[in-house]
């Protein structure tokens, strides 16, 4: 395609949509459709300048693929499609972000940047924004606490509305401080209450003897074994898991969570035959180690202050309260032969966050159901939760395992 056919020049400055008079910007504001190619003439045309099949073509090679498709866009597809190649910090386009404007997914987004300035299309750090309340500090402090591209960042603080609000977190948060704190006062002990003789006698803890009873293998996260394991989870868990819900919704921060709860109770079961479980740690660890692996897989994009500081510190509260699980573990228990709660829960959460949940972090907007690598990893966490449900049926009584007497 030669340069004389085009009608839209691709040389425009993105920066006159910013600086535009009133009829310019009310071409930016109409509501008419605009043309969208299916994605497989997307993908096709993006595979040719991507011969590596990296997933990525960088800023350069993707205006010549506007220089040679210009005139087949309509001219404020085009404007969009030029803002993100100037925009751009990281020096590349990934296919998904491509698609995502072709079809529509973030145009509105990148119209509304432009008709706030030239933030977006100059470049500029979200970070040097001035004049911000403090609701939109917030969200801009979350953006950069956990999406590692500034045109996600730019993108999600345009679209945040606090409408839903973080609510899965909360409310889990709040239910398992309100039962911790009915049964502080029904047992008279608020620091190592399974040292309580009624404590395993709620309806809520795991026990082997009664893993037949399947709501157990979740609604242990409702107990603890006292106050200073309450204080971590629930220190790690709102400090993560609200500004990842704030972001990824509660939909997706759920999945994850709940995953990592199921898988915690499923490995004791199988590893850890005898022992009870207790706490959220699952799924608390699910979250945190999710969000960690994502830090240090795109490390140079995450601009989170202190963030070396502050993955120390999250690692050393982990260490704390796995080795805290691990020595309450070993220790001899209050009522033999009974013995104290396991401490594999968290290692159950950490493997579905450095699979499933590393998955879903790191597709912020883009469809889990698109992801090939989700499913992959969705298909193995069900078919461990499969071999692990017959191998509760089963396994118990063909390898005579001696339990402990029902609380």
């Amino acid at each position: 395609m030669t340069g004389g056919t085009r009608e839209a020049p691709v040389n425009i400055s993105p920066a006159v949509a910013a600086n535009a008079e009133g009829e310019e910007i009310e071409v930016l504001e109409s509501t008419e459709v605009i043309p969208v190619a299916p994605e497989e003439q997307w993908k096709s045309l993006f595979d040719k300048y991507d011969p590596e099949n990296s997933g990525f073509i960088s800023t350069e090679r993707f205006r010549d693929l506007l220089a040679t498709h210009g005139s087949e866009l309509d001219p404020h597809k085009l404007e969009v499609l030029l803002a993100l190649a100037d925009g751009n910090a990281d020096g590349k386009i990934c296919y998904q972000d491509f698609v995502n404007l072709m079809s529509n997914k973030r145009s509105n987004s990148f119209r509304r940047a432009i008709l706030q300035g030239s933030r977006q299309l100059k470049g500029c750090s979200l970070r040097d924004e001035a004049g911000l309340g403090l609701s939109q500090r917030l969200v801009r402090h979350v953006a950069y606490e956990t999406l590692p591209r500034e045109v996600d960042r730019k993108w999600y603080f345009d679209s945040y509305t606090y409408c839903p609000p973080p609510w899965f977190i909360l409310a889990i948060t709040i239910a398992e401080v309100a039962v911790f704190m009915y049964y502080g006062c029904k047992m008279d002990r608020l620091v190592l209450q399974v040292s309580s003789p009624s404590f395993l006698k709620s309806p809520l803890p795991y026990h082997p003897q009664l893993r037949a009873q399947a709501w157990r293998y979740l609604s242990y996260i409702f107990m603890h074994t006292g106050i200073e394991h309450l204080s971590l989870n629930m220190a790690m868990q709102l400090l993560v898991g609200v500004p990842l819900e704030m972001v990824h919704g509660a939909l997706r921060i759920g999945l994850v969570y709940v995953c990592g709860v199921l898988a915690g109770s499923l490995a004791v079961s199988v590893t850890d035959m005898t022992a009870p479980v207790v706490g959220s740690s699952g799924g608390v660890y699910a979250l945190v180690s999710a969000h960690l692996a994502n830090v240090v897989m795109n490390w140079s994009g995450m601009k989170c202050q202190f963030k070396l500081f502050r993955m120390a510190m999250a690692l050393v509260c982990m260490s704390v309260e796995f080795g805290r699980a691990v020595w309450l573990r070993f220790y001899p228990p209050a009522f033999p032969p009974c013995p104290n709660p396991s401490f594999v829960a968290h290692l159950g959460g950490v493997v579905v966050g450095l699979t499933l949940g590393v998955v879903v972090l790191q597709n912020y907007e883009q469809r889990l159901q698109e992801q090939s690598l989700f499913w992959i990893f969705f298909c193995v966490y069900t078919l461990f939760v499969l071999c692990a449900v017959f191998w509760n049926i089963f396994a118990y009584s063909l390898l005579d395992v001696r339990l402990p007497p029902p609380p």
